[in-house]
């Protein structure tokens, strides 16, 4: 069967660049690794609000609810700004746009760290947010410029990696540094990151040329009518957004419903990054080969343990094992998401990484903005695991579609190509 990008032969054609032939197949290049070691300082400061709402509520006067916006107010940045920021850098040299981005993003944690106030703090997490969206969209393109068209799956897992080791490492130190040195400190933690950060990003990643044809907006704008890569944005929006709507509340979750002490916290959402390092290996391993197969299997995971977690959550036990099942599920899909948007986008590479950063951030703009509704509600924090449930099952519903669709263009693809109708589809993501 032939690979993925033949369902998008014209496509693939025009994105590929024509010096990754030389680097081999079974090897990564050592910039796509200075990108997710990036991604670690990124990834830290996205979702580390997890391990700190209790903590900044209090301080800043608000409700649980109210902080979790917090991590909403980094999503919505990062969806709008994915975007935008891939539109206004279009034709602006890589390295140089990697380099400021990461700077601002900096800056952006430092002004969190002294935010007086709550207002303050929800602007430097946008300003911080939309900073972390163009790196995404801009390096992701960067990344996927630099290997094979057979290896985007692991390209993608490599900076994916970057996030679970962030959730391994970098969020429960967050919560540690919260817990025994103040919130603040683990903002001024991951502004040190990203100095380390832009020192890599400026000393190891090569200078990216431009293509030949300078892109046009136009041009790029149009994948925004292909069916498959809506459906794309909606299978990734879903799945994520099921997941972290659960996620974000997991802190008051362990402590108020399981009954495990606060000291706990950290160490369970470090048992979730070491969950989501397992699945990104698997699924940055498996998913080049079958892309679809990975997505159902791993939404559907998803799914069930959600719904598990709901019934469970008084067990301590169950929820501590449910919680580095959900890390595997959901970042075993990440990398298939991120190739499936790269194949069926694959004549605009800048958008399509703008695209997926921002489909991932509308899922985690809607799951916590879901669990806080439902918590308000009255329903109690348990609840956040049906509602994620119920997003992660209507992904699951999408992609479905989205496979049925591809498999029924393959089969017109075939027919034209070889001159009569065939039954047999060209998928190699099943």
């Amino acid at each position: 069967m032939p690979p993925p990008s033949a369902e998008r032969t014209t496509a693939t054609a025009t994105a590929a660049p024509s010096t990754p032939e030389a680097i081999p197949p079974t090897r990564m290049p050592l910039a796509v690794y200075i990108l997710g070691l990036s991604v670690f300082a990124l990834g830290t400061s996205e979702f580390m609000l997890s391990g700190l709402l209790p903590p900044i509520a209090e301080d800043m006067n608000v409700s649980i609810p109210r902080a979790g916006l917090l991590i909403s107010a980094f999503a919505i940045g990062m969806v709008v700004g994915a975007p935008l920021l891939a539109v206004a850098t279009l034709r602006l040299p890589r390295k140089t746009t990697l380099v400021a981005l990461i700077t601002v993003f900096g800056l952006g944690q430092i002004a969190g760290a002294l935010a007086p106030n709550y207002t303050v703090l929800f602007a430097s997490r946008v300003v911080s947010a939309l900073a972390c969206a163009g790196f995404w969209a801009v390096g992701a393109a960067v990344a996927i410029a630099m290997v094979p068209v057979g290896s985007r799956a692991r390209a993608m897992a490599v900076m994916i990696g970057g996030l679970s080791i962030a959730n391994v490492l970098g969020v429960p130190a967050g919560a540690f540094l919260g817990d025994h040195l103040g919130w603040r400190s683990a903002f001024w933690a991951v502004g040190a990151a990203s100095a380390i950060a832009l020192v890599g990003v400026v000393t190891r990643i090569p200078h990216i040329p431009l293509p030949e044809t300078r892109p046009r907006l136009k041009r790029e704008l149009a994948i925004y009518r292909d069916r498959q890569v809506l459906l794309a944005v909606t299978i990734t929006a879903l799945a994520a957004g099921g997941v972290f709507c659960a996620f974000s509340y997991l802190a008051p979750l362990l402590t108020d419903v399981s009954g495990l002490d606060k000291s706990w916290v950290s160490a369970v959402l470090g048992l979730f990054g070491i969950g989501a390092l397992v699945g990104t290996t698997i699924g940055g391993r498996v998913a080049d080969a079958h892309l679809f197969g990975v997505l159902l299997s791993g939404i559907a995971a998803s799914t069930v343990f959600l719904i598990a977690l709901a019934l469970l959550a008084p067990s301590p036990i169950a929820t501590v094992l449910l919680t580095f099942l959900l890390g595997v599920s959901a970042f075993y899909t990440a990398p298939a998401l991120n190739a499936r948007m790269f194949n069926v986008a694959g004549a605009a590479p800048t958008l399509a990484g703008a695209t997926t950063t921002a489909a991932f951030n509308l899922g985690n703009t809607g799951g916590p903005w879901l669990g806080g509704t439902v918590i308000d509600a009255g329903l109690g924090y348990a609840s956040t695991a049906w509602a994620g449930a119920a997003m992660t099952a209507l992904g699951l519903a999408t992609a479905a579609v989205a496979l049925r669709l591809h498999k029924s263009t393959s089969r017109v693809v075939t027919s034209s190509a070889a001159g009569h109708r065939t039954e047999q589809p060209a998928e190699a993501s099943c």
